[in-house]
């Protein structure tokens, strides 16, 4: 099978690796799909993503969606043909759940995630013809929602996870700073979640595009000039830009709130945080998710349309060209074609 393997900086191979075998409490998935993620464009570019530093050859990708080939010993229920995606997440044995934190998964302290160097040996990701899967990460794709889609589930579920940390949105006009891949779909996410207005912010006219196309009523271009809306009170940060904070905070009212779902760099940098403490914000952060991946299933089964995130799509033999596309300023999100289907 041919898998897009990264092997440092600036190393990015589409090669031959030996097809994968089902073993206990697997399944082999044909991929059909892949999104390119932020983390996939920074192993590509830095050899690390944050903290995770590569140490070995990677197989890139953890927004993926296929089809069911086989199964190994112990597992029943996944049919060959069947359409799945993949909840990328596993809790080591190691890590345990303080009582405290019962059911937000999320916060496991060591969690093994495709695609990903955080350990060694590095987990592959499903940027891959086919992939053995644990049967418990599979999620079954709903009637009338096909593999493309159903590889946008994962940021969907991020998206979803933030807004739900925000409380009810029900009838809020929301700000969103970023209009990024996971911004546009917090645009999407909150007015699914009934948002009575979305404001997206951006310093692109591409990506603000893009949130216009997936629900946002108004959009604004800070490099243009615009400037954020004052006494917002429920804003989502998800630029990951520090140099965004000290405006962002300025513009949540009083006694708001601000969702911070932009990753945040790992190393010092420099803020303006003053207003978080003279305006009694509240700063939460949104961290991946726990299983909000079903509920964007569900959401997706039930007509919520976020293709027009999809700006680029690529075969698997222009890997190469896909994540190129996807650190461009011009793109949202980019899609691998990874086996036909």
């Amino acid at each position: 099978m041919r898998a897009v393997v990264v092997h440092g900086a600036g190393d990015l191979r589409v090669e031959e690796r030996p097809d994968p075998v089902a073993g206990p409490g697997e399944v082999v998935v044909a991929m059909e799909w892949g999104g390119v993620c932020g983390s996939d464009v920074a192993y590509w570019k830095n050899g690390a993503s944050g903290t995770a530093v590569l140490r070995d050859p990677l197989v890139l990708g953890h927004e993926v969606a296929g089809r069911v080939v086989a199964s190994g010993p112990g597992v029943t229920g996944w049919a060959p043909g069947t359409a799945v995606t993949v909840h990328p997440a596993q809790a080591t044995a190691e890590s345990v759940l303080p009582e405290r934190l019962a059911g937000r998964t999320n916060l496991h302290s060591q969690v093994r995630y495709f695609g990903s160097a955080a350990f060694h040996p590095h987990t592959d990701g499903g940027f891959s013809e086919l992939r053995a899967v644990p049967a418990a990460q599979l999620r079954r794709l709903p009637d009338g929602v096909g593999t493309e889609l159903g590889a946008l589930a994962e940021p969907l579920a991020v998206a979803m996870h933030a807004v739900r940390r925000a409380g009810a949105v029900v009838g809020r006009d929301v700000v969103v700073n970023g209009a990024g891949p996971i911004g546009c779909l917090v645009v999407a996410a909150a007015k699914h979640a009934g948002a009575a207005s979305v404001t997206a912010a951006d310093v692109s006219d591409a990506s603000l595009a893009v949130a216009k196309e997936l629900g946002a009523d108004h959009v604004l271009n800070v490099a243009g000039g615009d400037l954020l809306p004052p006494d917002s009170e429920l804003v989502f940060e998800a630029s990951g830009a520090p140099a965004a904070l000290g405006g962002v905070l300025r513009a949540t009212a009083r006694g708001g709130t601000l969702v911070q779902v932009g990753n945040l760099p790992g190393t010092a940098a420099p803020a303006a945080l003053g207003d978080l403490v003279t305006r009694e914000i509240t700063w939460i952060g949104a961290y991946r998710f726990v299983e909000e991946i079903s509920d964007a299933l569900d959401a997706l089964r039930d007509g919520l349309d976020v293709s027009g995130v999809i700006t680029h799509r690529f075969g698997i033999e222009e890997a190469g060209a896909a994540l190129a596309a996807a650190a461009g300023r011009d793109s949202s999100k980019v899609m691998i074609r990874l086996s036909a289907g």
